[in-house]
């Protein structure tokens, strides 16, 4: 059995507050390291609980989030999105299809991402808008 001499000297073990510092306050792990901030209560970046298909998507999905909101201007992604949107629009053949199925399988991803913590008018309208990128991609490619 470990004696308290022992759990101490583990590299692991957290140094124990200054005698003067408050009981509830964070100690960094060594000098000039900040202390990490919490995340908010009730807000996490995966689902709670998710197994199969759900949690690989949310896994998978990490890394490219991570390099759209760190390594790319805040501005480029809604501008490439309503680029090709546009041109979706105006370009009348099957380019202009082309042009729209990465919005369309950008808000499908959102909408799956998202969808555990929607109330039925955030699902109702995610679900408007993907049957109407549908509906553009098909007469795009002359379906209708």
């Amino acid at each position: 059995m470990a004696t308290n001499d022992d759990r101490r000297k583990h590299p692991l073990a957290q140094p124990r507050p200054a005698q003067g510092a408050k009981q509830g306050a964070q100690q960094p792990a060594h000098k000039g390291a900040r202390p990490k901030r919490p995340l908010p209560p009730g807000e996490q970046f995966f689902t709670p609980g998710a197994t199969g298909l759900r949690k690989a998507v949310e896994q998978r999905s990490a890394t490219p989030l991570a390099f759209l909101f760190t390594q790319v201007p805040k501005w480029v992604p809604p501008a490439v999105m309503v680029g090709l949107l546009l041109t979706g629009f105006v370009v009348t053949n099957w380019l202009g299809g082309v042009a729209v199925l990465p919005v369309l399988a950008f808000i499908v991803w959102l909408a799956y991402l998202s969808w555990p913590s929607l109330k039925v008018s955030g699902k109702l309208l995610r679900v408007a808008m993907s049957t109407f990128l549908v509906l553009v991609v098909a007469t795009r490619f002359g379906l209708f």
